[in-house]
């Protein structure tokens, strides 16, 4: 069975579709552990088959600002490089004006990972020669550089909501796998690196719930600091949660951690411990999200992703009136199992 990190290839998958909201069954594509070596082939297979299905719909076109030298007026006359043209008795007119085309943002983002993807060998070759055959279809289209995309401005539409999943498998490769070359450009790893796969984890984690689990309110607010007194500075630290789950009487705080390496930070004597880091951080959010909602039971939980460790903590404390759970997610077991494990999770918010 071929892993990623030890997750495997098809486990990887339905984390994808559920973190890029992409989980209608209709549109799920059936994927088997032994068809890709790496993850970045899976996201390539992912790419090239959600672009050729773009294409067929047609690519998404929007009106771009266009200045050109024409016989005839069209949109507004730029009257200082027209006059300069009638001085040089030429007859053309500088018109600025508006016109549909593919040439946008959205698309450029698409051609220029493809590009990346084409010229990779982590990607199988059947999958390039594919890829090579869509981008035909993006010949009028500019690549960019990714490094200089802002993904938080992309502003999706009912025109151009097809491209969410698409753009998404972009950034995540542009985040999470873009890295330099020894020539001065830039080439793609066969790996996520580890930062991005832990908000690939927690954003996994939110949308199952988001999906499953209507009843329950499933966001990452920021908590607010129990403060004795009015503070209008800026010193204090961001207390932003990774997933918080609630309804009408509980509320729970989720800290989502994905760790390749170890689950646990120390080992003294033959005993491993929780990250201390992790369990002040998950304690400072209970205790000021308790004391601002008092008609709440606040629960906190340590979540961690688990791939090839040994120990699976299953804890639970009481401190200081709040209940602290540890748990692990085994990402390396069935995904049925998976779910199950979440729907435990699920449980302790009363759901059924």
């Amino acid at each position: 069975m071929r892993t990623h990190k030890g997750i495997p290839i098809s486990n990887l998958y339905y984390m994808l579709a559920y973190a890029f909201e992409f989980v209608d069954k209709s549109k799920l594509i059936d994927v088997g552990t032994d068809d890709f070596d790496n993850a970045l082939d899976l996201l390539a297979f992912l790419l090239e088959t959600g672009i050729a299905s773009q294409v067929k719909h047609g690519l998404y076109k929007e009106y771009v600002s266009k200045m050109e030298e024409l016989l005839t007026v069209r949109g507004k006359i730029d009257m200082l490089p027209t006059a300069r043209s009638r001085f040089a008795r030429k007859q053309t007119i500088s018109c600025e004006f508006d016109e549909l085309s593919e040439n946008n943002l959205m698309n450029q983002i698409l051609k220029t990972t493809c590009l990346l993807l084409v010229r990779s060998d982590d990607v199988d070759r059947s999958r390039r020669d594919a890829i090579k055959k869509t981008m035909l279809y993006f010949s009028e289209v500019e690549p960019i550089p990714l490094r200089s995309v802002d993904w938080a401005r992309i502003d999706f539409t009912r025109s151009n909501r097809s491209y969410r999943f698409l753009l998404s498998i972009c950034q995540l490769i542009a985040e999470g796998m873009l890295i330099d070359d020894s020539k001065g450009g830039f080439v793609l790893a066969p790996y996520i690196d580890e930062g991005t796969l832990n908000r690939l984890f927690e954003k996994f984690v939110l949308r199952y719930y988001k999906v499953h689990h209507p009843e329950l309110s499933s966001s990452s607010p920021k908590i607010a600091w129990a403060l004795d007194e009015e503070y209008s500075g800026t010193m204090l630290p961001t207390m932003q949660t990774d997933i918080a789950l609630s309804n009408a009487g509980r509320f729970l705080i989720i800290d989502a951690k994905f760790y390749a390496s170890s689950l646990l930070s120390q080992e003294r004597y033959g005993t491993k411990r929780v990250h201390s880091g992790n369990l002040y951080q998950i304690f400072s959010y209970v205790k000021n999200k308790a004391s601002s909602s008092p008609e709440l039971e606040v629960l906190g939980m340590l979540l961690y992703a688990r791939t090839r460790e040994a120990v699976q903590p299953n804890e639970r404390f009481l401190m200081d009136g709040n209940e602290i759970h540890v748990r692990t997610l085994d990402l390396a077991g069935q995904f049925g199992d998976i779910s199950s494990e979440l729907e435990d999770i699920a449980a302790l918010m009363g759901s059924k």
